[in-house]
């Protein structure tokens, strides 16, 4: 069975009100994916904006066969969820990891060298868990931000190096490590509200980078069907 575990940042989990890009992934999978699969992970909420905390089940769709379950936090990044990975892909059986995270580190831990670092230290973490994990990341979409400091938009693109050459560096038959494209329509303006968050076409966008990547590397489910103008 095929048990993805989506992991990521506050573009990941979302908030309170939204559907996220997991969701558009699991709509995606259930159309055209032919086998059993899950979304699993040991957190299931969203962020609640007016709390300043991640205790919100006020999803866009209210769908009960939504598995809401993932590995992703507000405010989180790899320095953050590489000490968490191994134990969430023990625990949950996850054989698929979709990562988007590095936005947060560089904003405000870690330069690029060392946000690459605990990329390394992640993957071998949830390899400690399941030698034969598939993971797809992918790489940090600039956001309003970089488009007004140009030393954190020149940290963006050194990690985004850093991060294709440790997918080519670890990237090994049992446990595949796939680097997805960013959305090539992706513009920070029109798919999210505020220059950083996804809206709902920045969600399909997201979901399509990481669905046409496992097709196109692992043939698993098909192209995924923008309903917006690309």
């Amino acid at each position: 069975m095929l048990r993805l575990m989506p992991v990521g940042d506050s573009q990941t989990i979302g908030s309170a009100g939204e559907h996220t890009w997991r969701y558009r992934m699991w709509q995606h999978l259930r159309e055209t994916y032919g086998g059993p699969f899950a979304l699993v992970g040991p957190r299931e909420t969203l962020y609640d904006k007016a709390v300043d905390a991640p205790t919100s089940y006020e999803y866009a769709d209210p769908d009960p066969a939504f598995p809401r379950a993932h590995l992703a936090g507000w405010g989180e990044g790899w320095l953050h969820m590489a000490p968490l990975i191994g134990e969430a892909v023990r625990t949950c059986r996850a054989n698929v990891l979709l990562v988007s995270l590095g936005l947060i580190d560089l904003g405000f831990y870690t330069n690029a060298e060392q946000t690459a670092r605990n990329v390394r230290a992640f993957v071998a973490e949830a390899r400690s868990a399941n030698p034969r994990v598939r993971i797809a990341v992918l790489p940090v979409i600039p956001n309003v931000r970089a488009e007004s400091e140009e030393p954190f938009a020149a940290e963006v693109a050194r990690f985004n190096e850093l991060l294709a050459k440790a997918v080519a560096d670890l990237d090994e038959p049992r446990s595949p490590l796939l680097l997805a494209s960013p959305p090539p329509s992706y513009d920070i303006h029109l798919d999210t509200y505020d220059g950083t968050h996804p809206n709902a076409s920045g969600e399909h966008k997201i979901a399509g980078a990481f669905a046409e990547a496992m097709h196109q590397a692992w043939d698993l489910g098909e192209p995924y069907a923008l309903p917006f103008a690309a």
